[in-house]
């Protein structure tokens, strides 16, 4: 993950609010609302859902847009701007407020509130190297394919993630909701123990070299952003007795192909597919952390 440290450009600040963060942690919302405010000029946004969501980010004009919400609402505004092809020169910065803050973290964004907040008025852009797939998604942490047949509960639990989110405000939608999660709650007992569950087939390859082909199962496969513009990939075998060494390489463009397949990226399950292709893009996106 390289780094190259600015200053933030704006003293004019665009704060939008995730409708989760709003819901989930009311209190934190307002501190982050009354630190900001305090120490710049702030325009605040309260979408409602994804539209409304992506149109703030849209009409920011030369304000620094403050992402309040937690791992997706980032994942989401990064996304938007790299489609927009606006993400190189746009230097985010994020108040982590929900449940979902690993990502945020592993960045090295601050989990308090406060500290968070003087980060985005005190602190420096650093610009970040980002995975982007042959469907033009992006992943800011990691890709991490596990076990066949493990994948689909926590798919089915983002899927009502998202659901909720979009049907804030609606009575009807969330007692729908509401089964959704109840079903999904069940589900996973039977998930684990489906007869599909176990290890993969794939096909790996790093800049065009095959790391490990379809005769060989294996456990997990990870693809992560390196140093220097690089992804990291690591290939855990099947072991047969004693533990296998897992299989590492560094590249700038990683393909994974076999049997259909689910993928984690960051803190979505997408899927499945036959094949995906991850090229790095080096300093790609800037973020605001401490200095």
């Amino acid at each position: 993950m390289a780094e190259v440290a600015t200053s933030p450009t704006s003293d004019q600040l665009l704060v939008v609010i995730d409708p989760v963060a709003r819901r989930r942690d009311g209190e934190s919302v307002r501190i982050a609302k009354d630190v900001l405010s305090g120490g710049a000029t702030t325009k605040v946004c309260l979408p409602d859902g994804p539209e409304e969501f992506a149109r703030a980010l849209a009409r920011r004009g030369s304000r620094r847009p403050v992402v309040v919400g937690d791992d997706r609402a980032l994942m989401r505004a990064v996304g938007l701007l790299h489609r927009q092809r606006e993400l190189t020169g746009c230097a985010l910065s994020l108040v982590p407020v929900g449940g979902a803050l690993s990502l945020a973290r592993s960045l090295g964004v601050p989990t308090g509130t406060v500290a968070a907040a003087r980060a985005v008025l005190d602190g420096a852009e650093r610009r970040m190297d980002l995975l982007v797939d042959d469907s033009d998604g992006v992943v800011l942490g990691a890709v991490r394919i596990p076990p066949t047949g493990t994948a689909g509960t926590a798919d089915a639990a983002g899927t009502a993630g998202v659901r909720e989110e979009a049907g804030a405000g609606l009575p009807w939608l969330r007692t729908y909701q509401s089964l959704v999660r109840t079903l999904v709650a069940v589900r996973p007992s039977r998930i684990a123990t489906a007869p599909e569950g176990g290890p993969s087939r794939l096909r790996v390859e790093v800049d065009g070299e095959t790391l490990v082909d379809l005769r060989q199962p294996v456990e997990a496969v990870s693809v992560v952003p390196g140093p220097g513009g690089r992804a990291r990939v690591e290939v855990r075998p099947v072991s047969v007795g004693a533990e296998a060494s897992p299989l590492l390489a560094e590249g700038h463009t990683v393909t994974v192909s076999g049997a259909h397949f689910r993928y984690r990226a960051d803190a979505l399950v997408s899927g499945p597919v036959r094949t995906r292709t991850w090229v790095v893009r080096k300093d790609a996106w800037g973020l605001t952390l401490p200095t």
